[in-house]
């Protein structure tokens, strides 16, 4: 009977010690549970310290140049002037080529070749790679639904695209679609068929607020020259200059306002690869468009400060002391007075890289081609505008009245006298008229630049830096005691 008490009280007392450990165990959880709390409700609350960034820039997506966030002046005979700012933002360095645009063009014929004409499966995606792949720009947002292209099977970098591979069977199929058309004796796209959808927000006009998608054909305009130049010669222009490789380099002309703003939508979707490789840019949402009216002058003057007049005076040199000839040389592409078109250097358009850049690293800005810009032209534009980032939109369809259609174009060209080449002088065509002297180049919201201006301070530095200053102030001058000393 004793043994039987002894164990069962034993036994008691070790269900009584597991339920002490066990509500040990548990306020012990609580107590850590809301120490983690603590620390996160600390973590949550604490903002951190701000550090000004590396560097003067951002690492900028190839091919462009960081613009810094500035000042630029609106001029207007009316209004009088008047001063804007522009957040930063990245524009391309050079206008865009023939081979960039080339690029583009070969793009959408291939998508139209294989999503509506040869509809082979082996280039698409599998079902199990359309998640991983699509990420890498590789996807196809005008092809069929459901389904996206595997571009590394359609066509390799440095390869033929699709549309000119010299099998006999695509070949057929191609030009039994109308695809291919035969043009003087060579096989070329039909323009009627490479086309490019895209879906945007229109701003203002008859469908403001409205997403729509407009279809747009994108193969330039290559009888530019002769229509441009009824009776002049220029023949080897019209034949070669989109075409040829030696021209590879040159600023693509042809182009109206609407296929250069498809040319920004397309390289938005396909240069996610790229940007992903941007540890800065890789986190935002960024997009390529035409620059506005605004950013297309700032850039072009280089200067941050419209009022530094020093600056503005250096970045206009538009000559060069030449070594040999102790002559001064021109530095910009334009027409120099009547008959006289060939002391810059070319006859025509140059390569983009021709001359110096400017101070922001930009070439050609003044001369060349002249540019698109985003903006709807209006005389009065200065009026009514914002003070931060300023444009004026205005989204026409093909119905509209001319002065609707209008752009504004900037910048001068090859065949311009020097009154163009002003960073502020304004000139405009219609969206859909493109010119053997208007090109275009793009732009991309930027990041702002921490500067040292704007990192975290502790208060002690302002206060000591008031020491000094009362210090400064309060003390006698050594040169006027040593003087009062030797008198006495």
């Amino acid at each position: 009977m004793n043994e039987f008490n002894l164990s069962l009280k034993s036994k008691r007392n070790g269900v009584s010690k597991r339920k002490i450990l066990s509500k040990i165990s548990v306020v012990a959880a609580i107590l850590i549970a809301e120490t983690i709390t603590s620390c996160k409700s600390v973590d949550f609350y604490e903002a951190k310290s701000v550090y000004s960034t590396r560097g003067k820039s951002v690492f900028p997506p190839p091919g462009m140049v960081y613009v810094p966030s500035g000042t630029v002046v609106y001029k207007s005979s009316a209004e009088g002037d008047r001063k804007v700012s522009l957040s930063p933002f990245f524009m391309d360095a050079t206008e865009v080529t023939n081979y960039q645009y080339r690029e583009f063009v070969n793009w959408v014929a291939d998508s139209v070749a294989v999503t509506d004409i040869l509809k082979d499966e082996k280039y698409f995606l599998k079902a199990k790679k359309v998640k991983s792949k699509s990420k890498k720009g590789l996807s196809d947002p005008t092809g069929a639904p459901g389904k996206l292209i595997d571009w590394t099977k359609v066509r390799q970098h440095g390869k033929l695209p699709l549309w000119q591979n010299p099998d006999p069977a695509i070949q057929s199929k191609l030009q039994d679609a109308k695809l291919i058309v035969e043009v003087n004796g060579k096989n070329s796209l039909n323009k009627e068929m490479v086309k490019y959808g895209y879906s945007f927000r229109h701003a203002a006009g008859p469908n403001a607020d409205k997403y729509i998608k407009e279809t747009i054909s994108v193969i330039p305009e290559t009888d530019v020259w002769v229509n441009d130049f009824p009776n002049s010669q220029v023949d080897i222009m019209t034949e070669n200059y989109y075409q040829t490789r030696s021209f590879d380099h040159y600023p693509v002309v042809g182009v109206n306002w609407m296929q250069a703003r498809a040319f920004a939508n397309w390289r938005s979707k396909t240069s996610a690869n790229l940007l992903s490789k941007n540890n800065t840019l890789k986190s935002y949402q960024l997009l390529f468009s035409l620059p506005t009216e605004a950013q297309w002058q700032y850039a072009a003057a280089g200067v941050v400060n419209p009022e530094d007049k020093e600056a503005v005076k250096k970045n206009a040199l538009l000559t060069y002391k030449d070594k040999k000839s102790k002559k001064d040389k021109l530095l910009v592409n334009f027409k120099q007075g009547e008959g006289h078109y060939t002391e810059d250097g070319s006859t025509f358009t140059l390569p983009v890289k021709s001359y110096a850049p400017n101070a922001f690293g930009l070439y050609n800005m003044n001369g060349n081609v002249a540019e698109w810009t985003l903006d709807a032209f209006s005389p009065s534009a200065i009026e009514f505008v914002h003070d931060l980032n300023p444009v004026l939109q205005y989204d026409a369809d093909a119905n509209a009245p001319a002065a609707m259609k209008r752009k504004v174009v900037r910048g001068g060209s090859w065949k311009d006298s020097g009154q163009t080449l002003d960073v502020e002088s304004r000139n405009y065509e219609l969206q859909d008229k493109s010119h053997s002297y208007i090109g275009f180049r793009c732009v991309m919201p930027a990041v702002e630049v921490i500067t040292d201006q704007v990192r975290t301070r502790k208060p002690s530095e302002l206060v000591e830096k008031e020491k000094k200053k009362s210090k400064g102030s309060s003390e006698p001058k050594k040169s006027k005691k040593g003087s009062d000393k030797k008198s006495a």
